[in-house]
């Protein structure tokens, strides 16, 4: 049975009761755990900073949103799972995203529909084509500005990554990765890929190798070589890692895509350790196949008592046609009963070959896949749809900024067992998707959770620790020198 009023629903009976539903709750909102992660950001500055730095070239005396509240709401659409312009439309007067953005529940302004996000990420680019002559240059200036946004960008992640380190590292470890990335209709420089068979992009990360911490995104066009960029994007990253730590230890890893010689001739130049997967050659086979061999009479006689077996051995001479000179190859051979496996890493550091492979190499397993399945599942990263390439590398950043707060979240809450090592899926679910209760005061807003919410005390722990890891940040930053020149502005 079902009442005809307007407000209210009855859906049924328990016992002797009606179960009843309206529309009289108050204003309650569903992610009111992303304020402890707000209170977070904004204590390091993270999405200020970048704000900050962006061009803005919208006339000022027009401008409503500001860049960094743009920027804010396109974050934390991101972290709350509404990765889509068009979700704005639906949060325009969410009390809970108003406060995420700096404004009052009760202030009459709404935040930013979705077309202002939409420009927001593609600035100028369109209207460039309609000004007259005289004024295209002046036009051009800021176009130019503007395609800069994506080196600024990682530039800062670079900056922020320094900063927040509660002690200098003794080493730093990139690690390289490209990943595919779909794309959706007709969007400039998509390209059909034929190993991933979609039409798609071909953006490249470099991350941290330690704690997944993405120091540089680049969008790159769908058809390119895996290595493309590559090069380029190391070497501003290496210019402001050396300015802080002076002293730090630099080491590249990558998975075959990245086996050129300009890779390995710049890391030779520029002091770095890099271990790099390499594909197989009839070459590679002829000098491995004694070795292989060995390995087969093994494996013929003891496999009932091990079922696999590796061996790991060591070309010193190996040269290519391409290559200037010779280099070391590390040879994992392998023997399981579904068949032999024989995997090549082309490196140059020193020590035991099993040691380099299991020790070093990998760890990529790891580190950089792992970044990429939150960004591309969990920030969903993969919905760069907007037409133009430009936008949609600023997309790609904005999606990259909210990994990197997830990121700073692991870290701070490492001593915190049940979210130590979870993914920003993982956070959502348990952290940042609860309802609560908006009440506004004159001097407080006041956010009630509910009683019953069954993490509460693993919130408020985790609160602390973020708390914590503030006052040790900011505690690192006024021992030491201030990194980089004004990165604390």
């Amino acid at each position: 049975m079902a009442t005809a009023c307007s407000c209210q629903l009855t859906l049924g009976d328990l016992g002797s009761q009606q179960v009843c539903v309206d529309f009289q709750g108050g204003r309650i909102v569903t992610d009111a755990g992303l304020l402890a992660l707000r209170q977070f950001d904004r204590q390091l500055g993270v999405l200020a900073g970048l704000a900050a730095r962006l061009p803005d070239p919208r006339a000022q005396r027009f401008v409503v949103h500001s860049g960094e509240r743009l920027l804010t709401q396109l974050v934390y659409q991101i972290l709350a799972g509404y990765e889509d312009c068009n979700d704005a439309q639906d949060l325009r007067q969410d009390p809970l995203f108003r406060i995420l953005a700096d404004l009052s529940p009760d202030d009459p302004q709404p935040l930013a529909s979705g077309s202002t996000l939409a420009r927001f990420q593609q600035a100028f680019t369109r209207r460039q084509a309609h000004l007259p002559v005289e004024q295209r240059t002046v036009r051009a200036e800021i176009d130019q500005a503007l395609s800069q946004r994506l080196r600024i960008g990682n530039d800062y992640l670079v900056d922020l990554f320094v900063r927040t380190r509660r002690r200098p590292p003794a080493y730093v470890i990139l690690d390289l990765d490209g990943w595919d990335d779909p794309t959706h209709g007709h969007q400039v420089l998509s390209g059909f890929h034929g190993y991933y068979d979609q039409h798609q992009y071909f953006p490249l990360t470099i991350c941290d190798g330690t704690t997944g911490f993405p120091l540089a995104v680049w969008l790159r066009p769908g058809t390119c070589h895996a290595s493309t960029g590559a090069v380029d994007a190391l070497r501003p990253l290496l210019r402001r890692l050396r300015a802080a730590w002076p002293e730090v230890l630099l080491l590249v890893r990558g998975d075959t895509g990245f086996a050129v010689p300009e890779l390995y001739e710049f890391c030779e130049r520029e002091g770095l350790l890099y271990a790099l997967g390499y594909g197989s050659n009839a070459v590679l086979k002829a000098r491995t196949a004694p070795w292989l061999a060995d390995l087969q009479e093994y494996y013929h006689w003891y496999r009932h008592r091990e079922p696999h077996v590796q061996r790991f051995e060591l070309l010193e001479d190996y040269q290519a046609e391409s290559w200037g000179r010779a280099r070391r190859i590390v040879v994992k051979l392998e023997i399981t009963p579904q068949g032999t496996n024989r995997r090549y890493v082309v490196t140059n550091l020193s020590g035991q070959p099993g040691g380099i492979y299991h020790g070093f190499y990998v760890q990529r397993g790891y580190v950089p896949e792992h970044p990429i399945e939150e960004l591309k599942n969990d920030l969903r990263a993969e919905r760069l749809s907007l037409h133009r390439f430009r936008a949609n590398g600023m997309k790609l950043l904005a999606h990259t900024l909210a990994y990197a707060l997830v990121v700073l979240h692991r870290e701070a809450t490492a001593t915190v067992p049940e979210v130590a090592t979870a993914t920003a899926g993982t956070l959502r679910q348990r952290l940042w998707k609860v309802g609560a209760l908006v009440v506004t005061r004159a001097r407080r807003i006041l956010l009630r959770f509910s009683e019953s919410w069954p993490h509460q005390e693993l919130w408020v722990r985790v609160q602390q620790a973020l708390q914590q890891f503030v006052a040790e940040v900011r505690a690192a930053c006024r021992e030491g020198p201030a990194p980089l020149g004004g990165l604390l502005a």
